[in-house]
């Protein structure tokens, strides 16, 4: 069995390709829509955030023979906890992580914390759109509420903790756009159009996570875009492919003879 760490859009398909190479998947997830998506597709699925002490134990409860790290990006503590959990259930651990989009580009700066990226669309002003998810929405309206040269909208997915969590900040219903993707550059356009957009903050979540449409949107309209780099983690393996991931698990935690 492989334990498998569902973090991501494409987690579900990585899941459903291990699984159809001959080994059994259980995967975490943090949201219930998460769950039943890995569900559907006849994957055993846990919800809940888990700690080191958390995953190792169900890594040997279940009889898991490696972990596969298939987290966001930006999920570093999800990561760090699976990489202490194989090391102290003794197993393999094997992270795949979706390739980074690479810009050049006048209208974009990477910064390299949440901080950073509040502090220059502080700086920069104007209306600003939050493409960031709401984990970290409050350091945003620490930040950014409340001046008088800033209008924010915060874009996040439709859930109900995510309207709570806008509300508690102070974000007025006019400040909230609640969708799911995927997110094509036409919409992107749009979106920045409507509300007059002069400023996009997002994270450097690759491809899958929508940032080129993103940044295409935005140099077609002359908004400028802040770019939150990735943590920077000594995963030891990594892989940014499937095929990847599945000679990875062939190599350290082979499927027995038949």
């Amino acid at each position: 069995m492989i334990l498998l760490l569902a973090g991501t859009s494409d987690a579900r398909e990585l899941a459903v390709m291990i699984q159809q190479a001959g080994y059994n998947v259980t995967a975490t997830v943090v949201t219930d829509h998460a769950a039943e998506q890995l569900r559907s597709a006849g994957i055993r699925a846990y919800v809940g955030r888990l700690d080191a002490s958390q995953l190792a134990d169900l890594a040997k409860a279940e009889g898991a023979k490696a972990i596969v790290d298939a987290s966001h990006p930006f999920a570093e503590e999800a990561s760090k906890n699976a990489m202490q959990a194989a090391a102290d259930a003794g197993l393999p651990y094997i992270r795949y992580e979706r390739q980074a989009s690479s810009f050049s580009s006048e209208k974009v700066t990477f910064v390299d914390s949440y901080e950073e990226a509040a502090d220059l669309a502080a700086e920069k002003g104007g209306v600003v759109m939050l493409t960031t998810g709401s984990k970290t929405l409050d350091i945003f309206a620490a930040r950014l509420i409340g001046r008088p040269d800033v209008k924010v909208i915060a874009r996040m997915l439709p859930r109900k903790d995510n309207l709570d969590k806008c509300e508690r900040l102070g974000f007025s219903q006019e400040q909230i756009v609640m969708m799911q993707g995927p997110f094509t550059k036409e919409l992107d356009r749009a979106l920045y159009r409507h509300f007059g957009v002069t400023v996009v903050v997002t994270k450097e979540s690759g491809k899958v996570g929508f940032v080129d449409e993103k940044i295409a949107a935005a140099e077609e309209l002359g908004i400028d875009v802040i770019v939150i780099r990735r943590p920077r983690l000594s995963y030891g393996i990594v892989h940014h492919d499937f095929a990847g991931v599945l000679e990875a698990l062939k190599q350290h935690a082979p499927l027995p003879a038949v």
